[in-house]
C-alpha cells in the first residue's frame, strides 16, 4: 500500500438491515450455470430431472437460478448465516450454513455451533466435536438480503482454543492496555495466484509452457497481459458489499497473479477482514471454475513469488517524532527475526531468496524505499518524520492473526536486554 489512511469506525463488526432491493452477487453474474433451452417450451435434459424455464422480457430465466436469487426479506424474518472457520492446515477455510430466526447486528446475538473436527484434521475421531464461537459478521454477497457471513474461531467443548485457533491468542494481545492505547493500524497486501483447473498451471499461461518474461504484466491491460481481471473485479465488489475494508486491487508482476489490499484496520479487525476476504475469493473462483492458490512461490525459476506485505503503524509512529519510534520498532523486529520468520507462512523460504523484490530469509535488513529489504520505510515517512513501516517478509499464505499480533507484541510489549539492543543498533547502523 502506498500509505496508511485514517481507519474506519468499525471497532466491532456489525450488520444493519439491508433493504429488500439489495442485489446479491448472483449466479447469473458469475455465469456459473449454462443450460440450453428449447424455444418451444421447457428445457430438456438427458437426466431424470428437468429444469423448467419461463420467458420474461425477451430473455429466458432459469428456474433454478431464480430460486438461488430469491429475496426472502418480504416473506420471512429468518436469515441464513454462513459460519466460517479455519481448517486443520491453517490455510483452508471451511463453512456451513444455518437458519437464524431473525436478522442480527452483533456476533453476540448468534448461537455457538459445532462441527466434526475429525473431518478437518482438528480432532480425533473418538472425541471429534469442535465448538464454533461467532466473532465477526459480514453481509453475504452471494445470498444478499439480510443473510450474513460469520467469522468464527474454534474451541474444545471445555472452552479451550484448539491449536489451529490463532485468533484467541491474538485477541489477548490486542486487549492489552499498552496495545489498545497505541491504536495499531494495519494495511495488508494480499497476493494470490489463479490456476487453470485441470492442469494447475497459472491462468493465461500456455499449458506446459511459459509466457513472455515479466515486465508488461504488473498493472497491465490487454488480453496478452491481464488474466483473471473479471475475478479480481468481482471479488473487489463482493468485498465492498460485505463490508470488508478493501482499499484497492491490481495485477501483479507474474502473469495470472493478483493483489488486493485490506485496511487500514485496527487490531483484531485486520485478521477478521482478511479471512473473510479470502473466503469470498475462494467462493468466486469456485464459481468461475478457477483454482486459487496462496502458495508463496507457485512457479519456480525467474518468476516473482506471492507475499502478504503488512503495513503497520502505532499512534506514536503517526505523531511528530514518530520516525524515531519506527526505528526503535525496527530494532526490536531485528532481534526477533527468527521468531517472525517461523510464523510468517509455510514455504516462505522458496520466496525469500534475496531476488524478485525480497530480502534473504536468513538476513534482517531495512531501508527507505528499498523493496529488497525485510522492512521498508516510505520516502514520505522519512520526509515527514512520522508514518508507518512495511514488513515485506510475510508470505501470501500467512495467518493474519499471527502476523498482526506478533508485530504488536514485538514492538509494544517485548523489551530486549540492553546488551542485545546495543548490538542490534550497531548492526542496523551498518546496514543503513
Amino acid at each position: 500500500m502506498a500509505q496508511i489512511l485514517a481507519p474506519t469506525s468499525q471497532w466491532r463488526m456489525k450488520v444493519t438491515r439491508s433493504s429488500a432491493t439489495a442485489s446479491p452477487m448472483t449466479a447469473k453474474m458469475w455465469g456459473s450455470l449454462v443450460l440450453k433451452q428449447n424455444k418451444k417450451g421447457p428445457a430438456r435434459s438427458s437426466t431424470k430431472f428437468r429444469v423448467l424455464a419461463t420467458k420474461s422480457e425477451g430473455y429466458t430465466i432459469n428456474r433454478l437460478e431464480g430460486l438461488l436469487n430469491l429475496d426472502l426479506t418480504p416473506f420471512t424474518d429468518k436469515i441464513i448465516a454462513e459460519y466460517i472457520w479455519i481448517g486443520g492446515s491453517g490455510v483452508d477455510v471451511r463453512s456451513k450454513s444455518r437458519t437464524i430466526s431473525k436478522p442480527v447486528e452483533d456476533p453476540s446475538e448468534l448461537p455457538k455451533w459445532n462441527y466434526d473436527g475429525s473431518s478437518t484434521g482438528q480432532a480425533p475421531g473418538e472425541d471429534s466435536e469442535v465448538i464454533l464461537y461467532p466473532q465477526a459478521i459480514f453481509k453475504d454477497p452471494f445470498r444478499g438480503g439480510n443473510n450474513i457471513l460469520v467469522i468464527c474461531d474454534a474451541y474444545t467443548p471445555q472452552g479451550e482454543p484448539i491449536p489451529t485457533n490463532k485468533r484467541a491468542r491474538a485477541a489477548e494481545i490486542f486487549k492489552n492496555k499498552k496495545v489498545i492505547d497505541e491504536v495499531p493500524w494495519y494495511g495488508i497486501e494480499q497476493e494470490y495466484t489463479l490456476l487453470q483447473t485441470d492442469v494447475k498451471w497459472p491462468l493465461g499461461w500456455p499449458i506446459g509452457g511459459y509466457p513472455g518474461p515479466q515486465g508488461p504484466y504488473y498493472c497491465g491491460a490487454g488480453a496478452d497481459k491481464s488474466f483473471g481481471r473479471d475475478i479480481s473485479d468481482a471479488h473487489y465488489k463482493a468485498c465492498l458489499y460485505a463490508g470488508i475494508n478493501i482499499s484497492g486491487t491490481n495485477g501483479e508482476v507474474m502473469p495470472g497473479q493478483w493483489e488486493y489490499q485490506v485496511g487500514p484496520s485496527v487490531g483484531i479487525e485486520a485478521g477478521d477482514h482478511i479471512w473473510a476476504s479470502r473466503y469470498i475469493l475462494e467462493r468466486i473462483t469456485e464459481q468461475a471454475g478457477v483454482v486459487l492458490t496462496l502458495d508463496p512461490k507457485p512457479i519456480e525459476g525467474d518468476w516473482n513469488g506471492a507475499g502478504c506485505h503488512t503495513n503497520y503503524s502505532t499512534k506514536s509512529m503517526r505523531e511528530d517524532g514518530g520516525f524515531e519510534v519506527i526505528k526503535k520498532a525496527i530494532l526490536n523486529l531485528s532481534l526477533r527475526h527468527v521468531e517472525h520468520i517461523s510464523a510468517y507462512g509455510e514455504g516462505n523460504e522458496r520466496r525469500l531468496t534475496g531476488k524478485h523484490e525480497t530480502a534473504s530469509i536468513n538476513t534482517f535488513s531495512w531501508g527507505v524505499a528499498n523493496r529488497g529489504c525485510s522492512i521498508r520505510v516510505g520516502r514520505e515517512t522519512e520526509k515527514q518524520g512520522k508514518g508507518y513501516l512495511e514488513d515485506r517478509r510475510p508470505a501470501s499464505n500467512m495467518d493474519p492473526y499471527i502476523v498482526t499480533s506478533l508485530l504488536a507484541e514485538t514492538t509494544l510489549l517485548w523489551e530486549p536486554t540492553l546488551e542485545a539492543e546495543a548490538l542490534a543498533a550497531q548492526k542496523l547502523a551498518l546496514n543503513v
